[in-house]
């Protein structure tokens, strides 16, 4: 019999529609719907959610975080002893390292992002880099392994969720052990009772429900590290890892929309179009909008953190007609945002400049602002 279990990663055939697999995990995870863009930080309700297996219930009373492997002194901590550690908060956007996969042709099947797969939280908690000086470690120390509670089985490997972080990554001072965001305790599908935030990396690295925590003197073989989150032409290709945050813009719909299309509704004359930029590798320093012709700057807001978005604002005069209305970001590297698709097997890191089909009709339509 046939279980289903160990089907591998495969692309969709040409024409191929979105199948009841897709549908299903769709349903399970959910986007941050654009229009709230315009909020600087993202209600957690609207946040993007992505769970790979199941949202694991954690009973808060029996909970510990271990921190073992190659150190000194292991640990088994209460969430009252890590709320007794120093704390800071840092507002970090976290995007899905698949987000704009549904957007390739030939399309990889698995969840079916678009562009909502994001979102800018407040987050507080511990500093990691202090907790793993505090148990001490070796001169060989190379790897931090991060493991969560949800546990399944993907392309037929039984694991719990587990990514790991390069030592050095592991020790920047921002990197936190979150227990809360936007004030509040951590909400069930975003981690509770504690979840890593390593800011400018996408969001695969950011484990949730959080319980354990290793160190390695070598390197990780975990399938999230290994075989899943890699840049690749061919599914028998090892590809190189997926890190840091590409360049991305997008701009909150205007008017109204079309409710199956999405195809947006704008009256004629003139319009304030605004939306947000970040990047991983560098603050965004310039954003660009196109109506479909040339490219000209949008004005940038001031900077909320090193980690979020930025807001950003251009005018547009729109008379009557049918239009794309696309932004693109370019960050302090240089690193710009590409106007056609970077594909890859797995649909990962898929930054291309968004488009926004709007129609202006004669004479405005019914509450079109």
């Amino acid at each position: 019999m046939d279980t289903g279990l160990g089907a591998p990663a495969r692309v969709a055939r040409p024409g191929e529609p979105i199948g009841p697999d897709e549908l299903r995990l769709a349903t399970r995870n959910h986007g941050m719907p654009l229009e709230a863009l315009r909020y600087d930080v993202t209600p957690p309700g609207l946040h993007y959610v992505l769970v790979h297996y199941d949202i694991p219930y954690v009973e808060p009373g029996g909970w510990r975080l271990t921190v073992d492997g190659a150190v000194r002194r292991p640990v088994a901590l209460t969430a009252a002893e890590l709320r007794a550690r120093p704390r800071r908060t840092l507002r970090v956007t976290l995007e899905c390292a698949g987000n704009g996969r549904a957007r390739l042709e030939p399309r990889p099947v698995s969840q079916p992002w678009l562009d909502e797969a994001v979102g800018t939280a407040d987050w507080t908690g511990t500093p990691l880099a202090a907790l793993l000086r505090d148990v001490g470690l070796p001169d060989g120390a190379h790897t931090v392994v991060f493991t969560g509670a949800d546990h399944g089985t993907e392309r037929g490997v039984e694991q719990d969720y587990q990514r790991a972080l390069p030592l050095v990554e592991a020790m920047r001072p921002e990197v936190l052990l979150a227990d809360t965001m936007n004030g509040a305790p951590l909400p069930p599908q975003h981690g509770f009772p504690l979840r890593l935030v390593v800011p400018g990396w996408y969001g695969m690295a950011h484990v949730k429900w959080l319980r354990e925590i290793t160190v390695l003197t070598g390197e990780f073989d975990g399938f999230q590290n290994a075989v899943a989150y890699r840049l690749k032409d061919r599914a028998e290709d090892a590809g190189e890892p997926v890190t840091r945050i590409r360049p991305r813009a997008l701009l909150a719909p205007p008017g109204y929309p079309d409710f199956m299309s999405r195809i947006r509704v704008v009256a004629p004359g003139s319009h304030l179009l605004s939306g947000r930029a970040w990047s991983g590798t560098g603050p965004v320093v310039r954003v660009l909008f196109s109506a479909g012709g040339d490219w000209t700057d949008a004005e940038l807001g001031p900077v909320a953190g090193h980690w979020a978005w930025r807001e950003f604002r251009v005018p547009w005069w729109a008379e009557p007609g049918s239009y794309q209305l696309s932004v693109r970001a370019i960050d302090a590297t240089g690193r710009a945002q590409p106007v056609e698709p970077p594909w890859n097997v797995q649909g990962m890191a898929n930054n291309m400049a968004q488009r926004v089909p709007v129609v202006v009709p004669p004479g405005g339509g019914h509450g079109a602002p």
